[in-house]
């Protein structure tokens, strides 16, 4: 037990704590775990089980989370411990987020995270790969030492935190969004019990704080692709984040119990331009290697701005002399966070 650090947001029940780091608020009884396995009840105090037992770190292209309005062309430390908090039937990466941290599973300090961010020479911090909410305290313990150093701070994430976990992790410094939408009321094939409404409010609240935020809807075939749920999430866009927090429509591929086929190409791109006529600004289609669909265009002249291929920025025209991202040829103001990197080239291993 000393090993194990205390959780922050929890309180404690009759004969139970209340974890208090997610909407599932799980009611944890003494000696078990809630959901996703990382907070665990002893004696009647919530410890972080997960803390700092990383199952992947690894450099990578800050466009590939995806994000594409944040800190272009640079590369972030990403790293992922255990669990999750969904088990979507789906999951890519399914051997991290459906396996529970372990004691005996190797710590890595925050401080030896830091020292190889600098190695590597990397502009910043993605909590990736796995839920990053399952890693709530280690992320809120890295994050003013990374942003001290000079770090951003992003996370991919489900959104399904609570308000005051979501406020935390925003005012210690993550200002990085990438948030998947999994779907929406109506869907009865998946994920019944998750309230897709938080995912918006959560994200309306990243806004609010000063935040970046950018929405990911993996179109999943026969699932959240039928013609009410795709109403429901691009009136829903506009409603909570307006038409400049960009969104990304991204193709499905079968993976771990789903087999429903691959998403059509022809529906994802009826999708990203229903989401265009409604008036989102920035809709980009993913997982499909085709540039030009992920390619940034001036909303008022219609000029390509930033081009991308394999996950890399290769052309840049916009113009800050005015201290803001701004259109070279008409001024159209467009919202990118950070600086852009130049000439940093990334090879995957």
């Amino acid at each position: 037990m000393s090993s194990l650090k205390v959780a922050k947001l929890w309180t404690r029940l009759d004969g139970v704590v209340r974890c208090g780091v997610c909407e599932n608020r799980c009611e944890v009884r003494d000696g078990s775990t809630g959901i996703c396995g990382n907070y665990l009840n002893i004696g009647g105090i919530l410890y972080h089980l997960g803390y700092g037992r990383l199952s992947a770190i690894e450099s990578r292209p800050i466009e590939i989370k995806p994000l594409f309005h944040y800190w272009p062309n640079s590369t972030a430390l990403t790293f992922s411990t255990w669990g999750c908090n969904f088990y979507c039937p789906w999951c890519q990466n399914y051997h991290l987020s459906f396996r529970r941290p372990r004691e005996t599973d190797d710590v890595v300090s925050t401080d030896e995270l830091l020292r190889m961010a600098k190695v590597f020479g990397d502009e910043g911090f993605s909590a990736s790969f796995n839920e990053p909410t399952v890693n709530y305290d280690y992320i809120l313990d890295l994050t003013p030492k990374a942003v001290k150093e000079g770090f951003y701070v992003m996370v991919v994430t489900n959104g399904y935190l609570t308000k005051e976990a979501l406020e935390e992790l925003v005012l210690a410094g993550v200002d990085g969004w990438s948030i998947d939408i999994k779907g929406c009321p109506q869907m009865r094939k998946a994920l019944p019990r998750v309230d897709h409404t938080v995912v918006f409010r959560n994200a309306k609240t990243v806004l609010d704080l000063g935040g970046h935020v950018e929405m990911v809807y993996l179109v999943v075939t026969n699932t959240n692709d039928f013609n009410e749920c795709v109403d429901w999430i691009i009136n829903n866009h506009l409603k909570f984040l307006g038409p400049k927090t960009p969104l990304h429509v991204n193709r499905y591929y079968p993976a771990h119990m789903w087999r429903e086929p691959s998403t059509p190409t022809d529906k994802l791109l009826r999708i990203a331009d229903e989401a265009r006529k409604a008036g989102i600004e920035f809709v980009y289609v993913g997982n499909i290697h085709n540039p030009d669909l992920e390619s940034t265009k001036c909303p008022k002249c219609g000029k390509v701005l930033i081009v991308r291929d394999s996950y890399r920025v290769t052309e840049f025209y916009l113009d800050s002399s005015c201290g803001r991202w701004r259109c070279p040829r008409c001024g159209y103001e467009i919202p990118i966070r950070g600086r852009y990197i130049p000439h940093k080239k990334y090879y995957f291993l």
